[in-house]
């Protein structure tokens, strides 16, 4: 007899058990319906916001990158320029002295009648200083007898003329212009400056 109630009292042990797993079983059970419920709507908001979030801060990662490449670039063109322009000043320094070889080249009379020589070595110098000028794109331009134009030239004086034909057109060139090719563009650095001539 008491092998058998040491089993009874074993078997209500495992029945207390079951019980206790089930009382569990139902706690987790609702506690599954409150997150089904307000807090399932609670984790849904937030994980909206972190997604918002981490959106926006990508967006804003991205704003960032392209901002920093525009801003590399335009410093990149900005050097360019730089160095342009530092060209040009250089440049600029010789114009004097193409003005000089110009004004000398136009004294058509002193140069032929001028050692042979002298001649040569005047027009290899002035062939070098033309070289120089080349390889930076620059040109001189000499607009006798073209329209008066002031953005490309500079009148110093008026001549009065009797032709209609030459009213408002360069009769002669003091200094000639200087244009510089940068790519496709070209720029004019310095302007003709020119005599005009005016219907008297």
């Amino acid at each position: 007899g008491m092998v058998n109630i040491n089993n009874e009292d074993e078997t209500k042990k495992d029945i207390e058990t079951i019980d206790d797993d089930t009382d569990t079983t139902e706690m987790e059970l609702e506690d599954a319906e409150e997150i089904t419920g307000d807090k399932l709507k609670s984790l849904r908001s937030k994980l909206k916001e972190a997604e918002t979030k981490a959106r926006d801060l990508h967006e804003e990662l991205q704003r960032n990158k392209a901002d920093f490449l525009n801003a590399r670039k335009r410093l990149e063109e900005e050097r360019l320029r730089d160095r342009e322009r530092a060209a040009v000043m250089h440049v600029e320094k010789l114009l004097p002295l193409c003005d000089s070889f110009f004004l000398a080249m136009q004294d058509k009379n002193a140069i032929e009648s001028s050692d042979p020589k002298w001649r040569r070595g005047i027009e290899g110098t002035y062939a070098q200083l033309r070289g120089i000028m080349d390889s930076y794109g620059i040109t001189a331009f000499d607009p006798t007898g073209e329209e008066f134009d002031p953005t490309r030239h500079e009148a110093l004086t008026m001549i009065p003329v009797s032709d209609e034909s030459n009213h408002n057109r360069i009769i002669s060139v003091i200094q000639q212009g200087y244009t510089q090719k940068r790519g496709d563009v070209i720029e004019l650095i310095r302007p003709a400056r020119v005599t005009v001539g005016e219907l008297g």
